[in-house]
């Protein structure tokens, strides 16, 4: 066990984000998202829902300060509900731990999956919520 690390982070999951380099992308799916079908590094968090991940990843994880929008979530397609505090809740967690972060933007869902494809990893989590799908750009540590 090391000291300062959320208990939510595996060794697999820190690994890959010690791994991952400037400009590489991680996406933290929903229970929903097909990300063993669509990309061969997909890691499981099961039991764990998107935002107390996010939460415990942020502090460990720069974000990319060179892209206009370094934290990305899947855009509602029409006819679909999205709770709107899942946005909300994510938008929060970042203007705490990433301060200068811009704000997050919408890829339309085909979009997403085809970015999803190209990210370093995929982590698979337990959250039920509708599109609360997020990719993160890692930066470089200051």
């Amino acid at each position: 066990m090391l000291k300062g690390i959320s208990p939510l982070i595996s060794p697999d999951l820190l690994a890959t984000l010690c791994r991952m380099g400037h400009g590489d992308e991680i996406v933290l799916a929903d229970a929903h998202f097909p990300g063993h079908s669509i990309h061969p590094a997909a890691l499981r968090a099961d039991g764990v829902s998107i935002l107390p991940l996010l939460d415990a990843i942020l502090p460990l994880f720069a974000l990319d300060t060179y892209d206009e929008a370094p934290a990305l979530m899947m855009e509602t397609v029409p006819g679909d509900t999205a709770d709107p505090n899942v946005a909300a809740n994510y938008q929060e967690a970042l203007k705490k731990l990433a301060p200068k972060a811009p704000p997050i933007r919408k890829l339309e869902r085909f979009a997403f999956y085809e970015r999803a494809k190209q990210a370093y990893a995929i982590i698979v989590t337990g959250d039920t919520a509708n599109y609360a799908n997020i990719i993160l750009k890692k930066g470089v540590t200051i």
